[in-house]
């Protein structure tokens, strides 16, 4: 029965890793799911498996993931000529998109919300704060929207970091 308990949790661990691998794809808090997966892992087990360092560590990639997140699209915006104010717009336009997003298409609303905010916040500010032409303001609102997904993939990069840490910190009991 323990054989078969172990085996149990060890899937349900892999399997919550998996889901938390897709949902940083999806700009949610999979990396979070990841953490609390290798926590509980610690916990359940005694505390034998992975070390309280590796832990810190961890919890630091997955601060440093979020950040990265949140400025990669004001980022992206300034990289295709937006200023200070078009960088915090799409920040702004990127949650104000994403929770607008998210009861239209559960999931996949958030990350197309997401994208179409920052896009939509850099372009206008761009386009009415310095009356930039249309295709200028939205040349802005692409870097935006691009700078958006780049975030997705550092976050999910940070995931795959967490995952590093925590097969490198692990030690059989």
């Amino acid at each position: 029965m323990d054989a078969f308990l172990a085996i149990l949790g060890w899937l349900l661990f892999t399997l919550t890793i998996v889901v938390g691998l897709c949902l940083d794809v999806l700009g949610l808090f999979g990396n979070w799911i990841i953490l609390a997966a290798i926590a509980l892992a610690w916990f359940l087990t005694g505390f034998a498996h992975f070390t309280g360092t590796g832990l810190i560590i961890m919890a630091a990639l997955a601060v440093l993931g979020e950040i990265i997140e949140m400025l990669a699209a004001g980022y992206g915006a300034a990289k295709f000529g937006g200023g200070k104010g078009s960088a915090v717009a799409a920040l702004v336009g990127c949650m104000l998109g994403a929770v607008m997003g998210t009861p239209l298409l559960p999931i996949v609303g958030t990350l197309i919300g997401a994208c179409a905010g920052a896009f939509t916040g850099a372009a206008l500010y761009e386009y009415i704060a310095h009356e930039r032409p249309m295709h200028g303001a939205m040349w802005t609102g692409l870097g935006a929207a691009l700078g958006r997904v780049a975030g997705l993939f550092a976050k999910l990069f940070m995931g795959f970091g967490i995952l590093l840490v925590a097969a490198l910190t692990y030690h059989p009991g």
